[in-house]
This record gives structure tokens, sequence and C-alpha cells, in this order.
């Protein structure tokens, strides 16, 4: 897995991170954020919703963002996120986050194109973040 500090990052470059989606995610979820809409928590409210079963939260799906930041970019700081919710994420889904360097702002600072894809390619999230990198690692500041 690729790691960048800003110096290092080009346009276009890009990081992934996957994961399945379970029902002990969606409650964990729930008991943590406090978000305990029945869609989320319920088979038998979202067997008679409009997804026919139950779904993630949008800010759980959308938290894997993080996560493919964080991997190529250990030091960053996430400054800012905007997504777009397209599609349901259901229980056993697996999503994708992909986020790639759109433009390099200035000062550390990198404005990222952040989507969420299920198993069968459908982007379920899109977006943009601003994060800030590590201008140089460590050993580069000491030499």
């Amino acid at each position: 897995m690729p790691s960048y500090t800003y110096s290092q990052l080009q346009i276009g470059d890009s990081n992934s991170f996957e994961k399945t989606i379970t029902a002990a995610d969606v409650l964990l979820f729930s008991a943590v954020s406090g978000d305990c809409n029945p869609m989320h928590v319920s088979d038998e409210f979202a067997k008679k919703s409009q997804f026919g079963q139950r779904i993630a939260h949008g800010a759980l799906v959308s938290g894997l963002i993080s996560t493919a930041l964080t991997n190529a970019f250990p030091t960053s700081i996430y400054i800012s996120q905007s997504v777009k919710f397209l599609a349901p994420v259901h229980l056993g889904d697996t999503i994708r986050a992909v986020v790639t360097c759109k433009e390099k702002l200035g000062k550390g600072k990198v404005l990222m194109e952040t989507d969420c894809i299920n198993q069968d390619g459908v982007k379920v999230i899109e977006g943009e973040a601003v994060t800030r990198l590590a201008r140089e690692t460590a050993s580069e500041g000491n030499g």
C-alpha cells in the first residue's frame, strides 16, 4: 500500500480500502452513534420499507473513506468531507472506498475525490474531501 507525503503525491494518485458490512457493524454503529433508526436495526420494519431489508447507516459507510485516506496518508488530518448518498448499502455488501488526488491546494492541503462502490460496481457514495498531508517524513526533516 502506498504511503505519501505532500511532495510525493501526484494528481491521480489513488488508494482504496474494502470492507464487507455486517449486521454487527450496523448494530455497533447504532450503539456508538445513538442512531437507532429502525431502517438499520429492525428486520421487520425494514421488510416493509422501499428497500425490503435493513440498510447500513450512510455515515458508517462514508467512514470507510477515512480509512482509505489514513492508510495512504498516515499522518493526514481530515479537514472536510462532502458526500452524496446514491444507493443503499445492504448487510453483506462489500464496499470499496476509493480516494483519488484531484488537486494539490498548497500548504500540505489536498482535494480528494472520494467514492464508495459496492461489489456489483454500483457507486453508492460520491464526494470530495480536503485533507492535510505531512509535508515531509521525519527522516527528510532531520538531514
